[in-house]
């Protein structure tokens, strides 16, 4: 199944202003917008694919993303979810390598491309782009530290009550407060967690019976964040 092409105009993008490119010169806003591309995803769709050389970089207008990565057993690990605003691939746009990933549609989904060389010369023409990108590149090696800490110290419990708290920063509930925005098969979560289905699904059947968190099908109903950041061991 192929994506289908859009005309997404950059100046009128909200998800814009969420991004790297928030303070970006109008000038450039206006090359931006006529030498990128953009297009709409099933869910399910595969935007760009791990181990392939990057030749752009992703902006997402609308929808959600996965980022993952094929472990050395075959089994799948989510490193990152992406919202309106997030930009895929930039790391390996900028070292000149492979995609270290994969990203698929968690749901429909809307796609920006930008080329290669477009974004390398907007970031050397603009020096708040640069800042933009240094800043993301920082929170990101954080991240990953964290991520690195927290396997190899925390109980898959608290990995998954922790996980569960990261969905919810990320895409937040819907209007009644306590569902999570997305739904994600069990084996999804797992991969988040990094750990078997089988234990991810047995683990929230225990913060279920706990009356901490409520299931239904792929939806999440978070009853007790206070409980649940326990759990994780995080504090504010």
């Amino acid at each position: 199944m192929k994506a289908h092409e859009l005309r997404l105009e950059c100046q009128h993008c909200q998800s814009r202003y969420r991004s790297v490119f928030c303070d970006l010169d109008p000038e450039l806003v206006s090359q931006l917008n006529n030498q990128k591309s953009c297009s709409s995803y099933k869910k399910g769709q595969t935007i760009f694919l791990e181990n392939v050389f990057a030749n752009g970089l992703y902006c997402v207008n609308a929808g959600k993303i996965k980022v993952h990565h094929r472990g050395d057993l075959g089994r799948d690990q989510i490193v990152r979810l992406a919202k309106p605003g997030d930009i895929l691939g930039y790391r390996a746009l900028l070292t000149g390598e492979r995609y270290a990933a994969s990203a698929t549609a968690l749901e429909d989904s809307s796609v920006c491309f930008v080329p290669k060389d477009v974004f390398l010369q907007l970031i050397s023409l603009d020096s708040n782009l640069s800042l933009q990108i240094m800043k993301l590149l920082s929170s990101d090696l954080k991240q990953a530290e964290h991520r690195m800490t927290e396997m190899a110290q925390k109980p898959v419990r608290e990995r998954l009550a922790e996980s569960l708290l990261f969905i919810k920063e990320t895409y937040g509930f819907e209007a009644d407060g306590i569902t999570l925005q997305v739904k994600l098969s069990r084996e999804e979560i797992a991969n988040i967690v990094g750990t078997a289905t089988e234990t991810a699904i047995r683990l929230l059947s225990e913060l279920k019976q706990d009356g901490i968190v409520e299931l239904e099908g792929r939806s999440i109903r978070i009853l007790s964040l206070p409980r649940l950041a326990r759990i994780a061991n995080v504090h504010d």
